[in-house]
């Protein structure tokens, strides 16, 4: 526990204290937003607001993880370095699409098949890797099993578990993606999800098989290692928020929002809760459905549109609604949809016993 706390107050003072220092550099570099012009209108006043905030969060979670485990003595699992590998990929996947708009001084950077080559070229990798790199038991930390709450009896196979994973991750960063349109939006809901991940990972611990021989014991390589980072990432998120909140200073951009899009994927797949990622992660799939629901109508009825404006958060904006309000409520529904995925979690336990 000693590690969670420090890992989650260190990586929040981190990210607190040097992102005014990285909004200072990338002012003085001129590297700043990009801004679409069919987007709304009220945005073009957030045009060369610095971006790329993304690498406060992501080193300031890594180094946070690395030193609690200098503090406690606690072993770095594997576990904990596949999610870690796959933050950093698909960080550097959005820096370089990052950068090209910056140097482009266009909205676009990355074709969309290209960055979504480079998403799944790193989603295979963590996926392959976590199914080999056992403990002496043989678990490895990732499941050949399909898993809702926890692991079913659902064997799906290396292939399809690779493919599987690919999907997550994929689902998962692009919705974190496409919610960051809004100051504070998506690293006020990215909070909640990691909150949840702690909450799940000591629970899993307290209750696995290692040191459990109850039979409904969790068969999970690391889990308390997961809740360790997930509050680095907690952490890091509060700190940058501060400064990302409306008025932003600061956006994290895709090399932030694709990385913490990975890490709430990678740490669901590693804690065996794949499924819950639709109420763990719940306006993130909601933002990213409105996309889909806009982009299909519009292919199949010839032009019409469902909503104003997609992703949802621009659809209120053009109703009226101010984007402080929009991000407050849309804050709300973040807490209930994990709230319902926490209780889906411990229901599950309290049923099966």
């Amino acid at each position: 526990m000693k590690g969670i706390v420090f890992a989650g107050a260190l990586s929040l003072l981190l990210s607190f204290i040097f992102t005014p220092s990285l909004i200072r550099i990338l002012a003085k570099r001129g590297v700043g937003q990009m801004i679409r012009d069919d987007g709304p209108k009220s945005h073009h006043v957030k045009r060369g607001t610095p971006t790329m905030g993304g690498i406060v969060l992501i080193s300031s979670s890594i180094i946070a993880y690395f030193a609690s485990h200098l503090l406690t003595g606690v072993g770095i699992t594997a576990s904990a370095i596949l999610v870690i590998a796959l933050i950093v990929g698909l960080g550097l996947v959005g820096f370089l699409d990052d950068w090209l708009k910056i140097s482009r001084k266009q909205s676009t950077g990355l074709t969309a098949k290209q960055k979504l080559l480079g998403q799944a070229i790193v989603a295979a990798g963590f996926a392959y890797s976590g199914l080999h790199f056992k403990d002496e038991t043989g678990l490895a930390p990732i499941s050949t099993y399909f898993s809702g709450v926890r692991d079913t009896s659902l064997k799906l196979g290396v292939v399809f578990v690779i493919i599987w994973v690919i999907f997550l991750v994929l689902g998962s960063s692009n919705g974190v993606n496409l919610t960051d349109g809004l100051d504070g939006l998506a690293s006020g809901a990215a909070i909640m999800t990691f909150l949840a991940f702690i909450m799940i990972g000591v629970w899993e611990f307290g209750q696995s098989c290692a040191i459990s021989d109850i039979p409904q014991c969790y068969n999970v390589r690391d889990p308390l290692d997961m809740a360790v980072l997930s509050a680095a990432l907690a952490g890091a998120c509060a700190g940058f928020l501060w400064w990302n909140a409306a008025p932003a200073k600061i956006f994290m951009g895709d090399v932030g929002s694709l990385a913490l899009g990975g890490a709430i994927a990678g740490i669901a797949v590693v804690l065996r809760v794949e499924a819950l990622l639709a109420a763990l992660g719940g306006l993130f799939v909601l933002i990213t459905l409105s996309v889909i629901i806009q982009t299909g109508y519009f292919k199949l009825s010839g032009g019409k549109r469902v909503f104003k404006m997609a992703p949802l958060q621009h659809h209120f904006e053009l109703l009226g609604w101010g984007e402080v309000t929009i991000v407050i409520r849309f804050w709300i529904l973040a807490g209930m949809s994990v709230a319902a995925g926490l209780g889906l979690f411990y229901g599950q336990w309290v049923v099966s016993q």
